[in-house]
Formats: structure tokens, sequence, C-alpha cells
């Protein structure tokens, strides 16, 4: 039997507990729990590692197949918080030894699958976000062979680490763990390694890849390719094999660990888009109260929008995000927002900060330098500054995550025409952080604060500002639309753990028509660890339905913390925050200019196995981007707004919105079902003259099963739960019109009204009415090819129809059958023209003669040729989804949730003017920055030793620090040539002076100057000095 045929039978589970016992208490509690199953079907794992003579909080328990129903028995133990499957980590990382400048890809994951293939007669394509292809690549208009131009300086000089050294500041006194593939007990870059540890199965300490090496080179090393704080405490847990691949478990176990260490400050380059893999999740959200700084990479999946990596991506992490060295985001860094929130809500900002990540230079495996690229080189350089920066402050227990993020931030220099979901609030800069840092004061109890301990991420709404605030500013808002979300992120300084204080307030600038604006906020109940959100939903009071202008207002919020170290019970801190709030009103549009989008209706992973809409991506087999207007919809997005569109957005089921304020419902790539409500009311809203646009996706039973893959995370096979869209679920949708998608399964380019098309894994139309339009294509059988491998050209594919709806004053409904066109994942060529010609059909009634006349006009389809395609039985959809429940036989719909109902904040009006530039403003309540000033200290030169045998020519520095060879050979050596310049021009004036003593003194005559000469002189006519 194989290993993964054993597999099918052996499962592991982590047991993850209410708090710390001992290994015999756990052990206790578990066979407690399993005392009725048989014992040759369960059995805890052994882990042997540091952390194991310890109390731990968790454990691996190995349950066989046919005692599964085990698992709701320890769930019910009292002890027993959570039991979740053993996830199995890989990464996989793209490094080449470049040599000295050269740069290569570090794309470091956290999850991957292992998806069963089938052969393919067209060549895999994702050029737009292939990695390899594209590491200089930038936002700007500079060329990638301009870009790959050799940087003299180290990373650690360029953001002036140099200024801190030359302070005294050095990382002493910290402690950095570099969670990574290990380091080499002799490597001559480090001097301060206080412990190496080993959590995985290999019998090793050592690196074998080079990159964790690297990753701790760009932290702590101290010589050539210098890193921030070489003096700091290393601390190197090797939690990956060399074969790249690590367990929850292990990072369980050394995450434990690290927090009895006492640990400072974290790194770890690594990241997946499982934000609901709970022990992880639980686990960083402990070490974060327990006051250890995490630093992560944000993920190397850009410039797709949507890709957020976790735990990069959660409000206690710094989130790290990549550029290059001319201050361009870098094409593989991943982008906002994030996707936890959806549908419902709106994602927050991220990443936190941005730096320098493409052709980083670091320590190479065994000696000397190496230059990499990825947001993984970008994770440490933030974390090598947090390192140098917590050494720089006397007074450690002020040093937090929130404290250390909210000076990073706040410090941070925001790059020229980039969005904040590119770049989060700009990029490091070390010496201004330092000033915020040093300047931050504990604080006495039960008084408001003359200066904010609390940070809002973003600070203020401007939906006038752009590009910053995209996609904020890209659409002004009015009454009658749907409220402007934005989730902003609370940040409290002051304590782990915070509240905010009654509710906040909302006052309107009166001189800025602040009245215009309604404002509801809803926030978390508790701030914890360190941060919470506040979602603030803005909207258009009626009074403005036909005004056009600027709006502005504050809201005003109160953060209490419970006052450390102080004996009075009941002690509290409060800090009161001001968020500035800016908007744009017009006047309602018309209701041909209003499309909505349906989020509603989106399914994504996590948490189920939803596949991607292209089935030529087997490399990447799961839909995790969100499928939103501002995710991997945003090129849509940004060209309906180019049209003169407004596009709102649906977080609510269908019975949740007034159709009479909108022409079009877009509905594209939707996998969840439908209430029964939902059914009926969308046929009376159509029959009202609302009209509807459907992207489908290919759903084939057949090939859903042959596309599942092996999960090495749950060690378990996946089956996907819908296809690329849930055409069942559309089918009950549309059917009282006569309509419906085919399990069909085609591909194929083709030429449509003089544009050329693309069909990636598209369905066909198999019922459509007879006085409707259907346009057909030749096109491959896709299904046929995964099924068989066998390839087959079928003629007069329907895949295109418009049909206006008979009754009076209705709507008119256009479906296609493939959204790959429209959508930034897998989009080849756009059709964003169709999507035009549908929404001038839909909208305004206006037929597009090049599709009525199209000579691939066909009759429409009665359906009646093949059955219609039926939900995959035994799926598990209803796991995931906001509409069914789980029933003994079929799945059932829930009952209809009351659609949202938010709590309009009571204004209360200021009449005093509102400042014009938000951020200005902003900057000028920040901390005050000059009562921290950076000394002018003397440039030196580093102290020369004799070299030992097999030593590399490095300066040594006393201190420990030790520059690079730009130093050695640039920076150090202007001093020395300056002086030596100044000493031939004292010789030769000594020269002279020597020599005029020596000669005979003969008197000149004087000649008396030409008047006009003498005008001509000015008393400042001496040379100009030249730079």
């Amino acid at each position: 039997m194989t290993p993964t045929e054993i597999d099918k039978y052996v499962r592991e589970y982590i047991v993850a507990f209410n708090g710390y016992f001992t290994a015999k208490a756990r052990s206790d509690f578990i066979r407690s729990a399993l005392r009725d199953v048989d014992a040759a079907n369960w059995r805890i794992i052994r882990r042997d590692n540091p952390a194991s003579d310890y109390p731990s909080d968790f454990e691996v328990v190995e349950i066989r197949q046919n005692a599964r129903n085990s698992l709701l028995t320890l769930q019910d133990h009292p002890y027993i918080k959570r039991v979740t499957p053993q996830r199995m980590v890989l990464r996989t990382l793209k490094l080449t030894d470049s040599g000295t400048d050269g740069t290569s890809p570090c794309n470091d994951t956290r999850w991957v699958q292992k998806w069963q293939s089938w052969q393919s007669s067209r060549p895999l394509r994702r050029t737009s976000l292939s990695l390899s292809s594209g590491f200089w690549h930038a936002t700007g208009r500079h060329s990638s062979r301009r870009l790959l131009r050799a940087i003299p300086r180290h990373v650690a000089q360029i953001l002036q680490a140099d200024v801190l050294w030359q302070m005294g500041h050095t990382g002493s006194g910290v402690k950095v763990a570099v969670f990574d593939t290990g380091l080499s007990e002799k490597h001559p870059h480090f001097k301060n390694v206080k412990e190496r540890t080993n959590w995985t199965n290999e019998k090793t300490l050592d690196d074998g890849l080079g990159h964790g090496t690297f990753v701790a080179g760009v932290i702590a090393s101290m010589r050539e390719c210098q890193g921030f704080a070489p003096d700091s405490e290393l601390h190197i847990f090797r939690v990956f094999t060399n074969n790249q691949v690590s367990y929850t478990s292990w990072f369980l176990d050394a995450f434990n660990y690290a927090i009895l260490k006492k640990i400072d400050v974290l790194n770890l380059s690594i990241g997946g888009p499982d934000f609901m893999d709970h022990p992880f999740v639980d686990k960083v959200w402990e070490l974060t109260a327990n006051k250890v700084i995490m630093v992560s990479a944000i993920g190397n999946d850009g410039p797709l929008y949507g890709t957020l990596n976790n735990p990069a991506d959660q409000m206690d992490v710094i989130g790290v995000g990549g550029i290059d060295f001319e201050d361009n985001i870098a094409r593989f860094s991943s982008r906002g927002m994030t996707t936890w929130e959806l549908p419902g809500g709106y994602g927050r900002v991220k990443p936190d900060i941005v730096t320098y990540g493409s052709g980083v230079r670091g320590s190479g495996l065994k000696e000397g330098c190496r230059s990499l690229s990825g947001t993984s080189v970008a994770s440490p350089v933030v974390a090598g500054a947090v390192t140098l920066l917590a050494s720089t402050v006397l007074n450690r227990e002020m040093v937090n995550p929130a404290s250390m993020k909210q000076a990073l931030i706040a410090s941070a220099r925001r790059l020229p025409g980039v969005n904040m979901f590119e770049q989060g609030h700009g990029k490091l800069d070390l010496l201004r952080a330092y000033q915020i840092l040093n300047s931050y004061k504990p604080q006495a109890r039960h008084v408001s604060l003359p200066y904010s301990t609390g940070v809002l991420s973003p600070s203020y709404i401007d939906l006038t500002e752009c590009p910053y605030m995209w996609p904020y500013c890209s659409q002004p808002i009015y009454y009658g639309g749907m409220p402007t979300i934005v989730n902003v992120t609370i940040l409290n300084g002051m304590g782990v753990t915070g509240r905010i204080m009654e509710k906040p307030i909302w006052q309107p600038y009166l001189p800025q028509n602040g009245d215009y604006v309604d404002v509801a906020v809803s926030y978390s109940p508790v701030l914890w660890p360190w941060a919470g959100y506040l979602a603030v939903s803005i909207t258009v009071a009626k009074k403005a339905a036909s005004w056009e202008g600027i709006a502005q207002g504050h809201v005003m919020v109160t953060v209490a913390s419970p006052a450390e170290n102080d004996s009075s019970i009941g002690g509290e801190m409060t800090s009161t925050v001001k968020l500035p709030v800016k908007v744009k009103i017009v006047p309602t549009p018309p209701r041909s200019k209003r499309i909505l989008w349906d989020q509603y209706h989106n399914l994504r992973y996590p948490p189920g196995y939803f596949p991607r809409d292209n089935l030529r991506m087997k490399n990447d087999p799961l839909d995790w981007n969100g499928d939103h207007i501002h995710t991997n919809f945003r090129d849509m997005y940004q060209h309906l707004r180019s049209m003169g569109y407004f596009v709102e957005v649906l977080g609510a089921p269908i019975t949740c919105f007034d159709a009479s304020q909108y022409g079009t419902l877009l509905m594209v790539d939707s996998e969840e079902e439908y209430f029964p409500e939902e059914i009926s009311k969308l046929r009376r809203d159509i029959d009202n003259g609302l009209s509807l646009i459907i992207f489908s996706d290919w759903y084939n039973t057949s090939v859903m099963r042959k596309v599942k893959f092996y999960d090495e995370n749950t060690r378990q096979w996946w089956m996907p739960d819908t296809g690329g869209a849930n055409v069942p679920a559309l089918n009950d949708l549309i059917s009282v019109w006569g309509m419906a998608f085919s399990d069909g399964l085609y591909e194929g380019d083709f030429s449509l009204a003089d544009h050329d098309m693309y069909y990636a894994s598209g369905c066909s139309i198999a019922r459509f009415p007879e006085d409707g339009v259907v346009i057909a294509q030749t096109l491959k059988d896709q299904g046929l090819e995964v099924l068989k491998q066998e390839t087959a050209v079928v003629e007069n594919v329907p895949v295109l129809g418009l049909y206006q709806t008979p009754s009076e004053g209705g709507g008119r409904i256009a479906l296609y059958g493939d959204s790959n066109c429209i959508d930034d994942s897998h989009r080849q060529k756009d059709c964003f023209w169709l999507l035009d010609a549908l929404l001038q059909y839909t909208s305004y009634s206006v037929t597009p003669p090049s599709l009525t006349h199209s000579k691939n006009r066909v009759v429409p389809p009665t359906g009646t040729d093949r059955p219609l395609p039926q939900r995959l039985e035994g799926n598990h959809l209803y796991r995931y989804s906001k509409v069914l429940e789980a029933h003994l036989g079929d799945p059932k719909a829930r009952p209809l949730p009351a659609c949202p109902h938010l709590s309009w904040a009571k204004p209360q009006p200021l009449n005093e003017t509102a400042p014009s530039n938000l951020w200005k403003h902003q900057k000028l309540l920040s901390v005050d920055m000059d009562k921290v000033v950076l000394p002018n200290v003397r440039p030196y030169r580093p102290q020369v030793r004799p070299l030992s045998p097999g030593e590399s020519g490095a300066w040594d520095i006393p201190g420990g620090i030790m520059p690079g060879r730009y130093n050695q050979e640039v920076g150090q050596t202007i001093p020395v040539f300056a002086f030596l310049g100044a000493m031939v021009v004292l010789s030769f004036f000594v020269v002279q002076l020597t020599k005029g003593k020596n000669k005979p003194k003969r008197r000149k005559p004087r000649v008396k100057r030409p008047l006009y000469l003498q005008q001509q002189q000015t008393p400042h006519s001496g040379k100009t000095p030249t730079v």
C-alpha cells in the first residue's frame, strides 16, 4: 500500500486546549474523551523538540478513517477548544544564486496543493503573474534594463541605519527570531547567535537551502553585506526541511517556545491565502498578545489585487510589501484589499508598509553575499529595522506591536501615484520612525492624552483624493446609493486589550456641508490584541439628492485601556482619535447609469474548494481572490467607470435592494445558491424594468470528480463543491424565462463583431426563448479533453443570448457562458467591448447590430437534446453556504436572513471650517518630531585589524558594525582623499612661503589702473566655488 493510500485511512488532527497543560494532563484529557474508542484506531503523535519539556496548549492525534466519529467526542470535552486537521505547510523557494547583483525570486507560500494533472493541448500561460519574468517590472515608466543596474550600497545603508549605528544603537539587547530554513553554526557573518533550534523531522540545524541564512543576514549580519542590527540576539528556528516542507504543529510548538523565550521581534517570510487556518491564526494572536512584534511578507502574487497572504493580512501583524530601488512597487508584490470581510463588508488596507524587496543583498549560504527578490526579502528588511529601532528606546516597556506599527506607518513616506492597496502607508523611513518612537511616552491614568496613542489606518477618509484613496476616490457618492464602507483599523498602543468608550461621534462641519452626509459606525467590542476595527458606512442625506459639492466632517473615537502597573482598581488610560471624512456628492444618476454588482452569491477559498474558472490554471487551482470589483475584477470596474457607469456592490440577498434604482443587475461567476424568496423577487423586479446580465462558467460533475486533488494540508482528497460557477443554481434563477446553461465545457479562440475572443473553460446555453437572439461559435470540447484526453471540435456552440421580456416595461436579460474575459485572474483577451454592448442593450434597449445581424446567429436551443446539469451528489456546499443548511437527505435552504440595518449616528454639527488637505492636516496632528533631534554625528573610519586565515576582507568596527564594500571603497575613502588633498595644498603653500623668504625683495613700480577697469570690478568678483 502506498503512502498516499495509507493517508486515505489515517489522518492527523490538532487538538487545541483551553489552556497550557503538561503532557500527562493533555494525554489524560484525550484518553478521557476517547475512552469508548478502540485504542487501535487512534494515537497521540510524539513531538520531540525543544518545547516538549514545557506545558503546551495542543496535541497532535492520529485517527483512523473508521473512527472519525470520535472527533465529535473530542470537541465535546470541556478542556478542548477546537479540533482541526493537521496541515502540511509546503513552501516552494524559487531561488537562484545570482552572485553579486543579480536578482532571483523568493516565492514563499504556506499553502500548496497537489492537483491531479491531465494532458493539455494548450500551453499554460500566466505571464502577467509570472515571478520569473517580472522582478524588476515597475509601475512607472522605467525599463527593466535600466533597473538592472548594480546597486553599490547595502539596504541597511540606503535606509540610513549607519546614522543610528554611529549613535551607538546596533540592536543590542533585542531578541529577534528567524523562522526559516536554519543557519550553519560557523557562518562568518554572525557573532551573536544565541540559540539554534530544529522543529522539523530532519536531524540537522544547518541551512541546506540558503534562504534562512539570507534572511538572518539582512537582519543581523556583521560583515560584508551587513544587516541592520548586528548586535541583536539572534534566535534561529528551523521550521522548514531542505525539501521546503513544514507542518502547522511544528509552527505551533515553535511559536510557544518563542513566547517562552520572550522573543521581541519575529520575522516570518512565508504566507498563504488560508486565513481560516484557526490554530495558526490563533497562535499568531497569542504571540502578539505576548508583545512579540511579528513582521511578515505580504505575498508574491501581484500585480493582481486581492492577493494578500496570511498572517501578514492580520491587524496585529506588520505586513510588508516590496519596492525596487527606484521606489516603484514591485510587480510581484501582492495587493490589497483583505478578503476576510467579504461579502457583507469591505476589506482593510494592507500592506502596512513597503520597502526594498528587489535585488537586495544578503548573506550567502556559507559565506559571501547574494542578491534575492521577493516580499520575503522585504520582510527581513523591516524586521531588521524594527530590531534596530527597538534597541534605541530606553524604556523597552513602551515597545509593543502597536506602538512599533504606529511609528512605522506614521513615519512612512508616501510614494506618488500609487494607491493605498499597493503601498499601504508608504515607504519605510527608518530615521523618522526613530524620532516618532522616541517621542512616545508613558501615559497617566484617567486623563485624556494631549496626543493620541491610538492610530487609525487609514488615518482619514478622503473620497476626493486620487490615486492614493483608490477605489474610494474613483466614484462619488449620491442619495439612494449603497453605503460606502471604509474599514479602518484601530491600533491601541496603550495596552494589549482595549475598548471603545461609548459610541463614536459624528461631527459634520456646517460650512463644508457636512450635514449632507449620514454616517453609521460599527466597531470591535474589544480591541485585542492591540487592534480592532472601525467600520464607517457613509451615505448621502435625502436633502442632497440633487446637490453637487464637497462635504466634510469627522468621527471622534475614544479608546480606553487598563492602566498597566497600576495598583488602583479600575485604573484606565484613555485616548481620543479623530477620523476626518471628506466626500464628493453628485446628484443621483439616472437609473440607466447605475449597475449593481452581486457580491453576496460569490464564494471563494477559504474555506471550501472552489475551483478556478479556467481549468488551464492547474498550478493554482483554488479561487481565492474574492471575486470583487476592487480585487480580481478591478480592470472591469475601471472600464465601467470610464464609460460613465456607476457601480455599486450588493453584499446582501437580492431581497435587500430597491430594484427601481438600478438599470442592470450584474452577476458574474456566482457559486452560491439562491433563497426561494430571492428567485421570486428577481422575477418581479425584471417584470418591472430591471435588467440582468449573467457571466457564467463551467459546471460538469464528471469533470469536477476528475479535477479533485490530494490536499497535503488535510491529508484527504478534495472534491469541488461547485464548478467555476453554480450552474444548477443559476438555472433555477432563470428557468421562469425558459433559459438554462448546459454542462458542456468548451474553450477556443474566435472572432465576434470584429473582436478577437478567447473562451476559457466556459459553458454553453442549453435553453433559450425562441424570440431571443443567440450567437454560436465553433469551439473545442474541453470536457472531453479533461476526461479522456481526446480532442474534438464542436460547431454552433451557443455562447451568447439576448432576450427582451414580454411584460410591458419589462427588463432585458443577457447570458454569456464565460467570465474569464473580464476576470483579471485569468484574462488573456478582454471582452470589455462585449460588456459595453450588453449594457447598451440592458440599460438603454439598444440592440447591437453587430450581434443581431451576426453571421453566427443561430436558432435558440430548446434544451430537449440533453438533460440539464444536476448538482453533484454528496457535495458539501452547505458547509460554506450562507443559503443552505445541513439536513437529513439533501440540504435545504436556511430561513431568509434579515436585511442589514445600519444605525445612523446622530450628528453633532460644528460651525467651524474644516481642513482642506486631510493628509497634511493629519501630519500636523502627529507627534512633533522636532522633540527628538538626530545629532550631527561626525563620520569616522573603522579600525583596521589583520585578517585571520580564511577570513574575508571586511572592516571591523567596535560594537560589531561591519560596513560593506560601498563604505570601504567609497564612503570611507572620501575623508582620506580629502585629508591627503588638504595636506598637498598645505605643503604647496609652505614651499612657496619658504621660497619667498629666500629670494631678495624687489620693489615694483605701482601701476595705476584705468578708471573703467576699476568700475567694472565689483566687491564680490572672486571665483564662484564649485560643489
